[in-house]
């Protein structure tokens, strides 16, 4: 299965059913924004610390697998010049919807997160990639990339699943609010997930998902010679699994 082309028409679909990360921020928010107050996710509900954005104008940004008119917008009106980067063309359809209604200045790009070889060698300040790498099957590279196209002292922020959310089977919690412990990790949807509800999901559009380990979200920072300098968790609404467990981590982390 092309797991990319499958995941790009299925976030199209997406934007076209309104999920809540396709929907563009509004006016008010972007106003905010050119005077400096603002507030962006990489995780669900949990603001990123301001001590963990550097100062934005002027510096060259890439939201990295980012689109659907939030983050980006947000950065462009406080500054920065920014580059989107997404797999969905919708979804970049979105920043561009902002943009154009802002009078914002913003580069969309559609493609892999795992594979940045349009840009140059240490072309951005700032790479913001909030949890997305989900919705790839191999992370490390996503990584490697970041730290290549970073200059020295440049800042990665990332936001991702904790991998023990994937030991539950997910349709159950989502749609029973039970929590039934069913798959080893590291999970993947088209591996594990039983034939009958992976053609349900699939049938639906959602996206295909798959866990990634700690010692590859976390380690293979490291491994690619990022060091990191912040950490904190946060939690999923509306699922019965954030009662007991965080269901998300962010990082921050600098190029040296």
């Amino acid at each position: 299965m092309d797991i990319r082309s499958f995941n790009r028409d299925a976030w199209d679909r997406q934007v076209e059913g309104g999920n809540t990360w396709t929907i563009p921020v509004s006016p008010e928010i972007i106003a905010a924004a050119r005077l400096g107050e603002f507030k962006v996710l990489l995780t669900e509900q949990k603001p990123v610390p301001e001590d963990w954005i550097p100062i934005l104008k002027g510096l060259d940004v890439l939201c990295l697998a980012s689109g659907g008119g939030q983050q980006g917008p947000i950065f462009a009106a406080a500054g920065a010049n920014v580059t989107v980067l997404d797999n969905s063309p919708k979804q970049l359809e979105q920043d561009r919807l902002v943009a154009h209604r802002e009078g914002l200045q913003l580069i969309t790009v559609e493609g892999d997160m795992r594979d940045l070889s349009i840009f140059a060698d240490e072309s951005f300040d700032f790479v913001f990639h909030p949890v997305s790498n989900v919705f790839c099957p191999d992370v490390l590279p996503v990584w490697k990339e970041a730290y290549r196209v970073l200059r020295y002292d440049g800042t990665l922020l990332a936001g991702f699943m904790n991998p023990t959310y994937y030991i539950f089977d997910y349709i159950d919690m989502e749609e029973k609010g039970e929590l039934n412990v069913r798959f080893s990790l590291p999970y993947s949807d088209v591996a594990d997930m039983p034939k009958d509800k992976l053609e349900k999901l699939m049938k639906e559009g959602h996206p295909l998902e798959f866990s990634h380990t700690l010692a590859d979200q976390i380690g293979g920072q490291c491994e690619a010679g990022f060091h990191l300098i912040g950490f904190y968790e946060d939690y999923m609404s509306n699922m019965v699994l954030s009662k007991y467990h965080p269901t998300y981590i962010a990082t921050r982390a600098i190029k040296g």
